[in-house]
């Protein structure tokens, strides 16, 4: 009997249950009910307990979390494969699903490190001037919700699934309950008691229900988030339901999709864009038994190939051994479950009014090391509709190892109009070497497809395939995908965080942000702020340099020290010619270089390294005999949790003898942290 994880402990239904089956012997893998549970309570305990501890935590300390759990989870691999493997995954489908689920909690601490600050909120754009005077200003702050990022997982990527969700709501601070689809809850649930016994995700940050979600979504408030995935059906109605409606909760739907790869006119028989796109046609058809919301539907070919793709394809899928997964031969295991196959048996019927059968059986196939009957096994099937405008291809999807082949008249516009017949969808490929065709069909399909891989030669090495999300992309569609966005980098932290307004004078949005805004007082000290360690600068530390007057000895200097013949630098009359400069000006990279010189303290110190200049803009031309002074300002302090050293943001401002700023921009310096002593 399958337990749920809820109010900081094991739940065990007082009822018998219903049975999980092995997909691919039949028997019964364990039982499960959500009977007993309170899911008000769970939800409570979730944005009591768990919400206030993480808030506390700044987005680099939970990035180190989940940096430590993938670590965790990944000694842990063989065991999920071993169970993966009763849900019809063959070591592959497995990696795929384990090893990507891992792979996506690496990534999102890997980006909260390197581009979130070490901070429990995000300042987010630049400072906005509501004021002429300067002394009001705006500026938008993203702060976690408080609620519960409520999780609707599918069948078919039961670790991968709840990880992905997990991954950017626990790095914005948000706690998780995850509701795994029955078919393999029991995966999930041994991935979460792994979580559980692991202890290093504080209590209340994750819970889990297996089982009937039962009156869940009521208890759902405005700081909750639901982020569901599985049917468009099933999308339409949790978007409409009441608490969901009434209470306007952040709703995100991932949905399954007849997603299209198109095949240009170019890849004839014989180029390597042929035969990858067969390949890529076959891996998708068969990697976790076709059951990928990524999969490939349509397969859109120009009509004059359409013969050679479907002997291609045809032939390939022939080498595809269908059986038991735990057999090293077996390149297709089983569907989900015999409801599952059945399910895609009925969708065939209706596909098979609009074409025929290029490769395949659906109610035979030949399998190794299991009975055919008892496990959920089918044939890959590929199907060719001569007709394009028939709308069963475009409406009808088959979620298992079923595509079809329709041909198009090999121009961009009718590729294009074909694939926008999906109404929407998670992704879709174009192979081509063609870059004008590319071009075309990625403009014209774009807004129907939350993701699109262009496929040739010169990125096939490297490329992670039509169906596979990547944590730094978002994942999702438009219209029948869903509506929604997954991951994403940080936009998909973003999104479990409420972006506010923040109005108010310079000193006071900097006393709220952490970050100092001009208009703030500075603070000069004796002490070069380049001589205090990381814990001793503040915000608002500030050197001051100059004046230095410029030359026209330095202006040719500079100009042949490092090539800069520009004649706006080495030309009177041309100079003057240009209505942006009165005569000969300085190069912008000598103001720069100058500034560094006014404000370096050039002895060794806590200062380690400049790593960069951000946002550097040239503003007022600097003429020989003009006086340069420059500010910089301690901007922002960043911490690094696992270093010896921090990062801080310099304000930059380079002026001239008038006070008029010729150069703004951010220095950003890596120093280091007080000695530790024994």
């Amino acid at each position: 009997m399958l337990r749920s994880y809820v109010s900081g402990s094991w739940h065990s239904p007082d009822e018998e249950g219903a049975p999980l089956r092995d997909a691919v012997t039949g028997e019964v893998v364990a039982r499960i009910s959500s009977a007993g549970i309170d899911m008000g309570a769970a939800l409570e305990y979730g944005r009591a307990a768990g919400g206030p501890v993480l808030r506390e935590l700044t987005f680099h300390q939970r990035a180190a979390l989940l940096k430590a759990l993938a670590s965790r989870l990944r000694e842990h691999r063989d065991e999920l494969y071993a169970l993966s493997a009763r849900t019809g995954a063959t070591l592959g489908d497995s990696k795929f699903d384990v090893d990507g689920g891992i792979g996506v909690l690496f990534g999102y601490s890997s980006k909260g490190k390197r581009e979130l600050p070490n901070d429990t909120v995000l300042v987010e754009g630049n400072v906005e001037p509501l004021g002429k005077g300067g002394t009001f200003v705006g500026q938008h702050l993203c702060t976690p919700s408080h609620g519960v990022a409520v999780q609707i997982n599918a069948f078919n990527f039961p670790v991968w699934g709840p990880l992905e969700k997990l991954a950017p709501a626990f790095l914005a601070g948000v706690p998780s309950l995850i509701k795994p689809a029955s078919q393999t809850a029991y995966l999930t649930a041994r991935l979460v008691e792994l979580i559980v016994e692991s202890g290093i995700l504080p209590e209340g940050t994750v819970q889990m229900v297996c089982g009937d979600p039962r009156d869940l979504l009521d208890h759902l408030t405005e700081q909750d988030i639901v982020a569901f995935t599985g049917s468009a059906s099933t999308a339409r109605l949790l978007r409409t339901h009441p608490a969901i409606v009434g209470n306007a909760v952040r709703f995100n739907a991932e949905a399954d999709s007849l997603n299209c790869s198109i095949l240009g006119p170019d890849a004839v028989p014989g180029s390597r864009e042929f035969d990858l796109f067969v390949k890529q046609l076959v891996a998708e058809m068969t990697v976790k038994a076709g059951q990928k919301c990524t999969a490939i539907r349509r397969a859109l070919v120009p009509a004059a190939l359409i013969g050679d793709v479907a002997e291609a394809a045809r032939e390939r899928l022939s080498r595809v051994t269908v059986g038991h997964p735990a057999d090293p031969d077996v390149r297709m295991g089983a569907l989900a479950g015999l409801d599952q196959r059945e399910e895609v048996r009925r969708s065939l019927k209706a596909l098979l009014d609009a074409g025929q059968t290029v490769f395949g059986d659906p109610a035979h196939v030949d399998v190794v090391g299991a009975d055919a009957e008892r496990g959920a096994f089918m044939s890959p099937i590929l199907l060719r509709a001569d007709d394009p405008g028939r709308a069963e291809p475009h409406e009808v999807e088959a979620f298992g190892p079923v595509s079809t082949l329709l041909p198009y008249d090999g121009t961009a516009a009718q590729a294009v109009e074909l694939a926008v017949r999906g109404r929407g969808s998670l992704a879709g490929s174009i192979v081509t070497a063609d870059a004008d065709f590319a071009r075309g069909v990625v403009l014209g399909t774009a807004p129907w497809h939350g993701r699109l891989l262009v496929l040739n030669g010169e990125d096939a090495a490297e490329s992670t395939g039509h169906g596979s999300p990547l944590p730094a992309l978002v994942h999702g569609g438009p219209g029948r995908a869903g509506g929604g966005e997954e991951m994403g980098g940080i936009r998909g932290v973003v999104h479990h965080m409420r972006r506010t307004a923040v109005q108010a004078g310079p000193a006071m949005l900097t006393a709220i942000t952490g970050r100092w805004v001009p208009g703030t007082d500075r603070t000069i000290t004796d002490e070069h702020p380049f001589r205090k360690h990381l814990e001793d600068l503040r915000v608002g530390d500030t050197a001051a340099g100059g004046p230095r007057t410029v030359t026209l000895d330095d202006v040719e200097h500079f100009a042949g020290f490092t090539g800069d013949t520009f004649y706006a630098h080495m030309d009177e009359d041309a100079a003057r010619a240009n209505p942006f400069f009165p005569g000969r000006v300085a190069h912008g990279y000598l103001i720069v270089s100058f500034a560094a010189g006014l404000f370096v303290d050039p002895a060794p110190g806590p200062v380690l390294a400049n790593y960069g200049l951000e946002n550097l803009r040239f503003l007022t031309p600097v003429t020989p005999g003009d006086e340069l002074s420059v500010t910089l300002t301690a901007k922002q302090i960043t911490p690094r949790e696992d270093a010896d050293y921090g990062e801080v943001r310099w304000d930059t401002d380079v002026t001239n003898q008038d006070g008029a700023s010729v150069a703004k921009y951010d220095v950003l310096t890596l120093v280091a942290k007080r000695p530790k002593h024994d």
